[in-house]
């Protein structure tokens, strides 16, 4: 019953009679972007420093090819043992980093400083690295987890503290075996994987062109604008009637728009967009997600989901014209997935705590 009126009244605020969306408001209170406050950075910065340490529970995506793998999360992965997984440990470490960049007197951070440093270190990284190195390892964390570990050595190389750049200066040779693997494995990539979790291809080239693009890395970002055009560059009509699956933390229709806001340029977006998304207006897309049990993993997924649509949004928005009357619609969907999911990042279920927080951080980082 609360899902059903929850759901009617978004539809209300969004949707006038007829199903058309509204295309515009009155109320110029509704197109305010929300704001990153430094109390909200503690209460994401305590969120990540309470699992990046924390061993257990955890899920590995590890093969054994021997008797000799039979190891803990720690020894496997000394850096990034924590937060359940690899990769909810690599974006918790960049979300401590991006709150110190935003808030540099943050009064926790001598305690985040040293989370930092007891986890990227010289030896911890060789670990990771040769861990990759192993055989049957190519697809360990292809690609979401290569993403986010390519966006957090982004976030320390331009990070202006002697910390960031002593932890850039430790972390890069990962990044270096990361980039490596972007460049032996997307040539042989034939077709873009389109899911909302972690596998989506949109998403794995999102913040590997981010990271090219900052450290000037020419093969990396040329071969990321050609898969992506290939993959993208000619869709039309996205599916979002489809949209969401039951666990996606992605909307791949916005996911992939969100890749094309990066290697085409505003024209040829604004092209691309209108043949690819026609639709756009009347989307239930632009609806908030409902999750029914946060304690269940995959069911929390859509928490995610409602932050991530946030950084799509604001992406998008970005290429439009001032004049565009998608602007007000994308603004109001903007505030609402933010509000419904800030309402629920703290749930008391590790289940999402362990990761939300940077999905949170990220978003307010991007509108």
């Amino acid at each position: 019953m609360k899902k059903t009126i929850l759901i009617m009244l978004v539809m209300c605020v969004l949707i006038i009679p007829g199903g058309t969306m509204l295309s515009g408001s009155n109320n110029k209170s509704e197109d305010k972007m929300p704001v990153f406050s430094e109390d909200l950075a503690l209460k994401f910065s305590e969120m990540a420093l309470n699992c990046i340490e924390k061993e257990y529970p955890n899920k590995p995506s590890h093969v054994f090819n021997s008797k000799k793998d039979s190891k803990t999360p720690y020894e496997l992965h000394p850096a990034f043992y924590g937060c359940f997984d690899w990769h909810s440990s690599v974006h918790g470490h960049w979300m401590l980093v991006r709150v110190l960049k935003s808030f540099p007197d943050l009064k926790i951070k001598k305690k985040i400083i040293a989370a930092l440093r007891r986890n990227i270190t010289e030896s911890k990284i060789a670990t990771e690295v040769a861990y990759l190195d192993q055989p049957n390892r190519k697809s360990f964390e292809r690609t979401y987890g290569w993403s986010w570990l390519l966006k957090l050595t982004e976030e320390l190389y331009t990070w202006d503290d002697p910390v960031g750049k002593e932890l850039y200066g430790l972390i890069s040779p990962l990044a270096e075996r990361i980039v490596k693997n972007y460049l032996d494995f997307f040539p042989k990539q034939t077709y873009p994987i389109r899911t909302g979790v972690h596998p989506n291809t949109a998403f794995g080239l999102l913040f590997a062109y981010d990271y090219g693009k900052t450290l000037k890395n020419k093969k990396l970002i040329d071969l990321i604008s050609s898969r992506g055009r290939e993959y993208f560059g000619y869709d039309i009509n996205c599916p979002d009637n489809w949209e969401p699956g039951g666990e996606d933390f992605f909307s791949p229709c916005l996911m992939e728009a969100l890749l094309m806001t990066r290697i085409l340029n505003t024209r040829a977006f604004r092209i691309w967009f209108r043949k690819f998304f026609p639709s756009f207006r009347s989307s239930r897309l632009l609806i908030p997600a409902v999750v029914s049990d946060r304690s269940d993993g995959k069911l929390s997924h859509l928490d995610g989901l409602n932050l991530s649509r946030v950084w799509c949004f604001s992406g998008i928005l970005r290429k439009l014209s001032e004049e565009d009357p998608l602007r007000s619609i994308i603004k109001r969907s903007i505030n609402l997935h933010l509000k419904t999911a800030m309402e629920n990042i703290k749930s008391g279920f590790y289940e999402g705590e362990h990761w939300l927080g940077s999905f949170a951080v990220y978003a307010y980082s991007e509108l």
